[in-house]
């Protein structure tokens, strides 16, 4: 095992920086996570990127913003930028619950404080460092601000809100994974500086504005090249607040844009100023991705966290992510719009590199928590045909049918697989990471892929589950499953076929997991009514449950704040008030004894008392038996 020197982590305070024989810096970044020197948190690869490049990089982590605000002033003016980021999710998701409560802990913080953050990190550091240093750039990344760089509804406030330069005062944001953007911004930056940088004061008015994948703010007269016939003008800020429909409209441009191979620029009015959204950069090459995940991350939390939990990291720290991207387009999820569709997935030999490092950890015990990614089973897959995909601007690539371009062979993944299991160290790999069952399913006519499929889908239960597998449906009824853009919940009971199947055969006793939502856009109460039947007839108890929350730049927050859906701008109903939420969410729970009364009363007055006797019908050979159950819903033998 390697022994790790503080030098080895990028420097956060200014004896850090001092220990390295630096004198300044080129970059500061400010995140509102701890620091956890992995690839999976994204203040640590943006560092290390930049770092390769040979730029001098520190990170000063959930800075005080109450006090007079002397950790925005430890380490000084950075040479290039200011770079703020909210952390690893959406700082308001992280705080608070679907009913806006706040969370009893911040996975990202030491010790699961949840006092360190404050809301909107991205505009209370920005507006710190604007106050202190007005003249240096500050650019903004992360999914806060990837998801907010133009108007959006937002839940907390109950509001549409603009882009969040407007609010923040930020010069610049990347939205999506930021690593070629920074890089290029970076680039141009040092180009600008001229022979003599010493000479050169940093300045907003610097920054490049050619830069793919970055927005920023100008007046309309100064668009750089113009508006042109090739750019797409969005409705303004001000006409979206006073026409929700105009909203929605918008943002069908908006997700189209973002899972395009080839897109067009796009630009929106606000404030007598323009919102300029410059096109993304082409998805990252197989090398490109290996290159970001083989940087020299200690893979640890910084050593002035010792004897803290973070609990994310417990997460983790022994799991590994073969490949980002996912073209599942399910309307309430941010993953395609931050990471988009298109999936980049590392080599193999990167892959195996770093499950050998973390075999070399102390407290590693021969079991990957997870060999997975935003969706475990998508690793390889891609158009045959490229310059299809190229041309293509469908959210989803499987709804509502999988493409007959997509390519869903599962033997590029099963060699991960085997080639994983076969290393010295490794006892068990599991996959953490939700499977989409609806590739597993799929018959594509080529017999050789279809055959993948199904050995995949023994593999994985046969040897890759630690007992419970989690899937998602997601809800059971078919209008609510096409609004979510998910398969029919037949699916889900072939693959649960399947899945007892196996287990039978090789005499396992593991558990099937099911996701689900209620209070979705289309959702009504006799639809979570009817879930609650189907659910019970498959012997669940549900734990793994959630009420839908409105996060920016999904489909599904957009119909639940105009009414109407983005792409046909058709009504659709949404349980909104307390009352209504709640209603939904109780059938949930329809086999706790203190929801059977307002269970009961509540069919009654949907006129759906035709549902009682089928959710409280008792055993007819025990009427007053009751089945004991693991936390999942599956019978204790």
């Amino acid at each position: 095992m390697r022994e790790y020197k503080l030098t080895d982590w990028l420097p956060t305070t200014k004896k850090e920086v001092e220990l390295r024989g630096w004198d300044t810096l080129d970059v500061i970044l400010f995140s509102a996570d701890a620091y956890v020197d992995h690839p999976s948190f994204g203040t640590a690869v943006i560092g290390r990127i930049l770092e390769a490049k040979g730029l001098r990089v520190a990170i000063v982590t959930q800075p005080n913003w109450r006090d007079d605000l002397r950790d925005f002033k430890k380490l000084g003016r950075p040479r290039l930028f200011f770079g703020v980021a909210p952390g690893c999710m959406d700082s308001m998701v992280n705080k608070y619950t679907a009913n806006r409560r706040l969370r009893s802990e911040d996975a990202y913080t030491p010790d699961g404080r949840h006092d360190l953050r404050p809301e909107y990190p991205t505009i209370v550091y920005t507006q710190a460092l604007k106050r202190l240093y007005p003249d240096v750039p500050v650019v903004l990344g992360g999914i806060e601000a990837s998801l907010r760089r133009l108007s959006h509804y937002d839940y907390w406030q109950e509001r549409l809100k603009k882009c969040i330069l407007v609010d923040s005062g930020a010069d610049m944001l990347i939205y999506g994974m930021g690593e070629k953007p920074v890089v290029e911004l970076c680039r141009k930056m040092e180009a600008m500086l001229g022979a003599d940088e010493r000479e050169f004061s940093v300045s907003r008015h610097h920054l490049p504005q050619d830069v793919r994948q970055t927005a920023f703010l100008v007046r309309p007269q100064e668009v750089p090249g113009g508006i042109t016939d090739t750019d797409i003008c969005l409705y303004s800020h001000e006409e979206c607040l006073a026409d929700k429909k105009k909203q929605a409209i918008n943002f069908r441009h908006i997700e189209e844009e973002s899972n395009k191979y080839e897109a067009q620029r796009i630009l929106q009015a606000v404030d007598n100023r323009m919102v300029v959204v410059n096109p993304p950069f082409p998805p990252l090459t197989q090398q490109e991705l290996d290159h970001s995940f083989d940087l020299p991350y200690t893979r640890m939390p910084h050593p002035k966290y010792k004897g803290k939990r973070i609990p994310a990291y417990d997460m983790i720290k022994f799991s590994v992510n073969i490949h980002r991207g996912c073209f599942g387009g399910c309307a309430f999820c941010t993953i395609s719009a931050h990471q988009g569709k298109f999936i980049m997935s590392r080599s193999k030999e990167s892959i195996l590199r770093e499950v050998k490092a973390i075999v070399e950890q102390p407290d590693f015990k021969g079991y990957l928590s997870d060999l997975g990614g935003p969706s475990a089973n998508m690793y390889a897959m891609g158009g045959r045909n490229q310059s299809r995909c190229h041309r293509c601007k469908r959210p989803s690539c499987i709804h509502p049918q999988i493409c007959p371009n997509l390519n869903t062979d599962h033997r590029p993944l099963l060699e991960i697989y085997h080639a994983v299991d076969a290393l010295p160290g490794i006892k068990k790999s599991f996959i953490g990471s939700g499977v989409r069952y609806d590739l597993l399913l799929h018959r594509s006519g080529d017999e050789s892929i279809d055959r993948s499929a199904d050995e995949y889908t023994r593999e994985l239960i046969q040897n890759h589950v630690s007992g419970r597998l989690k899937v998602a449906p997601e809800h059971t009824s078919p209008h609510v499953l096409r609004l979510m853009r998910k398969p029919s919940f037949e699916q889900f009971y072939a693959f649960k076929r399947i899945f007892d199947t196996v287990n039978r055969q090789f005499g396992l006793r593991q558990q099937i997991i099911p996701y689900f939502i209620s209070s979705h856009p289309g959702c009504t109460e006799a639809d979570m009514a009817e879930l609650a039947v189907l659910t019970k007839q498959l012997d669940f108890h549900l734990e793994q449950v959630q009420d839908f929350t409105p996060t920016p730049m999904t489909v599904s927050t957009e119909a639940w704040y105009t009414g109407v859906h983005p792409y046909t701008l058709e009504p659709v109903f949404s349980a909104k008030t307390p009352r209504e939420k709640l209603a939904q969410r109780m059938f949930f729970f329809w086999y706790k004894p203190e929801e059977r009364a307002n269970i009961m009363a509540e069919l009654r007055r949907i006129g759906r008392s035709d549902l009682i006797d089928k959710l409280y019908t008792r055993d007819k050979n025990n009427p007053t038996s009751k089945k004991q159950r693991h936390p999942g819903g599956r019978k204790m033998r």
